[in-house]
This record gives structure tokens, sequence and C-alpha cells, in this order.
């Protein structure tokens, strides 16, 4: 499993759905393994995708943010 290529498939999944994201805020590993389907992970894995998510929409933010103030000069 490529966890890079599920991390922003789950980050585009949150991202365009705001109930997604509300549960993801609520519970972000019941979420994520919610969202991964069938796929056999261990807590430790799971916890490590949660992680990146949580980064990769941080990151996101802060770039949006950025972008809007680069539109005021």
């Amino acid at each position: 499993m490529d966890i890079k290529a599920e991390i922003e498939k789950i980050v585009t999944s949150i991202t365009k759905d705001n109930s997604i994201m509300e549960n993801f805020k609520k519970d972000p590993v019941a979420t994520v393994k919610g969202l991964l389907g069938s796929v056999d992970l261990d807590n430790e894995a799971i916890n490590k995708i949660v992680d990146g998510v949580k980064a990769k929409i941080s990151v996101d933010k802060i770039s949006d943010a950025l972008g809007g103030l680069k539109k005021l000069f």
C-alpha cells in the first residue's frame, strides 16, 4: 500500500465533504478506517495515516491563507 497516495485520497475526500470533515474532527481514526474500506492495517499504521492527513490539511490551510494574503499586495 502506498501510504502517501492513501493520505492524498483521504485528504481529498475530507476537504470536499463537510460531513466527512466533521466526522474526522470528532473521530479521526474511525473516519480514516471508514475511508480506507476493507484495508486491514494495524493501529500504528492507521495512526500514521491520521497524522499524515492532519499535517496535510494543516499545510493546505496555511497555503490557502498565504495565497489570500498575496492577493492583498
